[in-house]
């Protein structure tokens, strides 16, 4: 046994130090990886966001807040608030629905939908203002024509932003255990109430994440809009308010209404994190 007892200890210490090998060399790969990322976040994120608030204040705050105040200015930010509120609404509903139906209920074509549902994400976006004014222009094979009107810019922002919540939502309900939803039935719920209770606290995140993405993609888009949309004041949304002054030479006004629109984003990404946070708060304990 005495002999053994050098051996032993040998093979702790060969032990201790090929452990601490290990964790430096997983420290030294995490220094890296976290190198790596932030320098990437830095380039792509960060320089532009300091180039773009930079180039907004170039002039002053006072140039600033009668760019972002200018009665043009107000009132595309307005029509690109409201359009977007109500895309987010819609989408959340009715994503919502389609993402229950593509889960829950099988039919033929089930496939086929599911591929029509990320077209948007392959589709150029301008090609999806064309096919929008193809189908809702004055020449429209249904007889509605709702071109150059707002109306055309919420359909055109229904599109872009139609696979966000469905494909939020999705993942969940596939994870979501059917057995809880038949315990509840058995107890006497009804339909409505295992939705309310059971379903919708668990989809909810999801619903939230799809409807601040689409939120986000309907204040900046322009590639659809642009066409159905067409150069009159009463359908110039921000993005396109912002193309047109770049094009007049005046970059700082430019400027002013996109940091309006990215601190917006960025509050409501912020606060819908918060409610995400709140509603999740079980689930942590």
């Amino acid at each position: 046994m005495r002999s053994e007892d050098p051996r032993i200890s040998s093979l702790a210490a060969s032990a201790q130090r090929i452990s601490r090998n290990v964790s430096a060399g997983g420290r030294g790969s995490t220094a890296l990886s976290v190198g790596v990322i932030s320098t990437y976040l830095m380039v792509i994120v960060v320089l532009p966001i300091a180039a773009l608030l930079w180039e907004s204040k170039r002039d002053g705050l006072h140039a600033f807040w009668q760019a972002v105040s200018d009665p043009q200015a107000v009132g595309a930010l307005k029509l690109t608030f409201g359009a977007a509120v109500i895309v987010v609404l819609i989408n959340g509903v009715l994503g919502t629905i389609t993402a229950w139906v593509l889960v829950r209920d099988d039919f033929r074509g089930k496939s086929l939908v599911n591929s029509v549902i990320d077209l948007p994400f392959a589709l150029p976006t301008i090609v999806a203002g064309l096919t929008l004014l193809a189908l809702y222009g004055q020449n429209s094979p249904v007889g509605i024509d709702v071109a150059y009107t707002r109306t055309a810019i919420v359909l055109a922002l229904c599109f872009v932003t139609l696979p966000f919540v469905i494909r939020t939502v999705q993942p969940v309900l596939l994870e979501l255990d059917v057995e809880m939803e038949e315990a509840a039935r058995s107890l006497g719920a009804g339909q409505l109430t295992v939705f309310r209770r059971i379903v919708l606290p668990n989809i909810l995140p999801g619903i939230l994440s799809g409807s601040v993405l689409a939120f986000a993609r309907a204040l900046g888009e322009i590639g659809s809009i642009v066409l159905v949309a067409g150069a009159t004041l009463h359908t110039t949304v921000a993005s396109v308010y912002i193309f047109n002054v770049i094009q007049d030479g005046q970059p700082a006004e430019a400027s002013a209404v996109a940091i309006v629109l990215l601190g917006a984003a960025f509050v409501v990404l912020l606060a819908i994190g918060a409610l995400r946070f709140y509603v999740t708060r079980y689930e942590r304990a």
